[in-house]
């Protein structure tokens, strides 16, 4: 791919994960274009439908979860700060309301391209590889797996609507709460 169409492919991507966190999957493809910064001729020479652009915004946003827990590795001291911080980063507002329309699709609709395949698995890999060092550096307590964190992102990132009312008027607070009990000072036996 040429330099230019690079980074409007990147540009498109972009602009339809903040306006479809905003207006939901339906937003207009002229608002998409306009907010890229591009042609409309430009977006539909490189997404021939909306399902094409779904396609392909499933898996610049798992693509982004991958980055985003390499940032934080990078930027962290420690393993349990860096999956923290990843956690709360994904469970930012705008990130949520992506998660959450995308979530709200048919799987067909965004797994089901060979790219997707492989950016999910290179997240998941980071995340169980950054689940392990926490443990084993003795920040995370040892009886959590990297399928509970997905679970907790689950909940808070792509059902947000799904949380009870105290819950959803103040999720931040319920999702440091929860990260809290999976540090290791919070250990306790949990029931069998």
């Amino acid at each position: 791919m040429r330099a230019d169409a690079r980074r409007n492919l990147v540009k498109i991507l972009d602009a339809a994960a903040r306006v479809m966190a905003e207006r939901g999957v339906n937003a207009p493809m002229e608002l998409i274009a306009r907010q890229a910064g591009v042609g409309v001729g430009t977006l539909y020479r490189r997404f021939p439908d909306r399902d094409a652009l779904i396609a392909a915004l499933g898996e610049h946003y798992v693509q982004s979860l991958a980055e985003a827990l390499e940032r934080a590795v990078d930027r962290e001291e420690d393993a349990w700060g860096a999956l923290r911080g990843f956690v709360l980063w994904a469970a930012a507002p705008g990130r949520v309301a992506l998660a959450a329309a995308l979530a709200h699709l048919p799987q067909e609709a965004i797994a089901g391209t060979a790219e997707f395949a492989e950016s999910k698995e290179r997240w998941l890999g980071l995340l169980q590889e950054l689940v392990r060092r926490a443990q084993a550096e003795g920040g995370m307590r040892p009886d959590v797996t990297w399928e509970d964190v997905v679970s907790l992102l689950n909940v808070f990132t792509c059902h947000p609507d799904g949380l009870p009312a105290p819950v959803a008027a103040r999720p931040e607070k319920y999702l440091h709460l929860m990260l809290d009990g999976m540090a290791a000072g919070a250990a306790t036996s949990l029931p069998a």
